[in-house]
């Protein structure tokens, strides 16, 4: 059968894109199988799904299935691809985050009349047991973690399946992506470089932390690595096959073993892999690291880490957050990073349940002291499936018209709690922390002076100038009764 993998557009997202690698693992596991698969990517597509359906129906060779994946932000682009796809005559199959969570939603009308299946959880050989079947004409069974509508009946398994052995996985498909239509991942001191050959690596699936803001549905809190072996012979294989002009390691938590990420690092190193530079685009965590592993990390072609700090006070920290790490690992991280060459970037959080005036004060003082080379200000959103959405609900309001208002980067007030909490004051706080992180220090403002894409791409500077330092108006809290 002929297959498109799709993911809608994140528009109100970063302009930095990378592979969706999810794809490209569903891609490499149905070629395995004898389909011909292409990937869709709308976020560095100039036209939509519908124009390659039609024009694939023309040449005589149409697609057969369309299988969507989308988070909770795009879950309505994802719907009105489905629906473009149907009126077409494929089979419609929708997976991600979104769906793992709340896969009966999409079975139900109005969606129901586009959408034919749903994938919860880790879905690369169920999704290819369904497309054999399809091929086959053989009747649809009820598969591990999927969910379908039969007449009136929602037919639906209680699983959402992990695949335990991830080297018995194949390589993603990297070569079905447009890979020159994607951004660089290194913007920090290179600018956009418009000829990057940015690829993406997943080492481990899973995370067994719990942190309350956190959705990771599909990998969920059981951490699995890949073999070093297995992740050396992918990175000879983007480096050496695909020609990467760096990787990003798009792990929740690469570092959780530490020997096993000091061996990565030494392996890339005696196979000649660390003239590539690479990042860790989702961060590590920094209760697992030392002083040895950026060296080796730096030794090993590594240019930036990231830190998901979240907050300066140690009691939203432990109690409401629940990070599982202290300010003192914090700044230890950050001063052996430097110490060993490698470019700093932090995550910090506003608007948590519990944050105050004080307690908001104490992360960007710490954001200044631990000086970052890139400092990333995020408002909190309350993602169905957290224990954050879930406290929201029972001592506050969420400020959701449409799914898309959950995306983390629209920076506008989502939700209000009972006891104190001002959403406006979230907002005036962080946009302080912009201004007072970028704005009020000379060394900061000559630096984004010399950024090449500030100067080459005016109008988006501009805008988010506005955004961040100046405000619009949809940032603001509505009014609550």
């Amino acid at each position: 059968m002929r297959v498109i993998l799709a993911s809608p557009e994140a528009k109100v997202w970063s302009e930095r894109k990378h592979i969706p690698l999810g794809l490209g693992y569903l891609a490499a596991v149905l070629r395995e199988g004898g389909h011909e698969v292409m990937i869709y990517d709308a976020a560095i597509e100039d036209v939509g799904v519908d124009y390659y359906i039609d024009l694939a129906e023309a040449q005589g060779k149409p697609y057969g299935l369309i299988g969507i994946t989308a988070t909770t932000p795009l879950i309505q682009d994802a719907w009105e691809m489905a629906a473009l796809a149907k009126q077409r005559g494929l089979f419609t199959v929708l997976g991600g985050p979104h769906l793992t969570i709340l896969p009966n939603e999409s079975v139900q009308p109005p969606h129901s009349a586009y959408v034919d299946y749903i994938f919860k959880g880790e879905a690369e050989y169920t999704f290819l047991e369904l497309v054999n079947r399809l091929d086959a004409r053989k009747p649809v069974e009820l598969l591990p973690g999927m969910l379908f509508r039969r007449g009136d009946e929602v037919i639906a398994s209680p699983e959402s399946p992990m695949i335990p052995d991830l080297d018995a996985l194949p390589f993603p498909a990297h070569d079905l992506f447009k890979i020159d239509r994607y951004s660089n991942l290194q913007p920090l001191t290179d600018g956009l470089d418009r000829q990057a050959r940015s690829f993406t690596i997943l080492t481990s699936r899973g995370c067994p932390y719990k942190c309350t803001f956190c959705s990771k549905p599909v990998t969920g809190d059981t951490w699995r690595a890949r073999s070093v072996e297995s992740v050396v012979q992918e990175w000879k294989w983007l480096v050496n096959g695909l020609g990467a002009t760096e990787i990003g390691v798009t792990d929740d938590i690469w570092n959780l073993k530490l020997p096993r990420a000091k061996e990565l690092c030494r392996r890339l190193v005696e196979e000649g892999l660390n003239t590539v530079p690479w990042v860790t685009v989702h961060g590590m965590k920094v209760n697992h690291t030392d002083l040895e592993l950026f060296q080796l990390m730096k030794a090993a072609g590594a240019k930036r880490v990231g830190f998901g700090v979240e907050n300066g006070d140690e009691t939203m920290l432990r109690n409401v957050i629940r990070k599982g790490q202290t300010l003192d690992q914090v700044r230890a991280a950050f001063a052996n990073a430097k110490a060993a060459g490698l470019q700093t970037m932090g995550f910090f959080i506003f608007g948590m349940p519990g944050d105050t005036e004080e307690t908001m004060e104490k992360t960007i003082q710490l954001a200044l002291e631990l000086d970052p080379k890139l400092a990333n200000f995020m408002l909190a959103a309350p993602f169905p499936g957290t224990v954050m959405y879930d406290m929201i609900k029972e001592g506050g309001q969420v400020f959701a018209d449409t799914w898309s208002d959950f995306a983390i980067h629209e920076q506008k007030a989502r939700f209000t709690m009972n006891e104190g909490y001002d959403p406006d004051l979230v907002i005036r706080k962080w946009r302080e922390a912009y201004r007072r992180f970028y704005l009020y220090r000379p060394e900061r403002v000559w630096e984004k002076m010399m950024f090449k894409e500030n100067w080459t791409n005016l109008s988006h500077t501009f805008g988010q100038i506005r955004r961040f330092f100046i405000g619009n108006k949809d940032q603001h809290a509505p009014k609550v009764a």
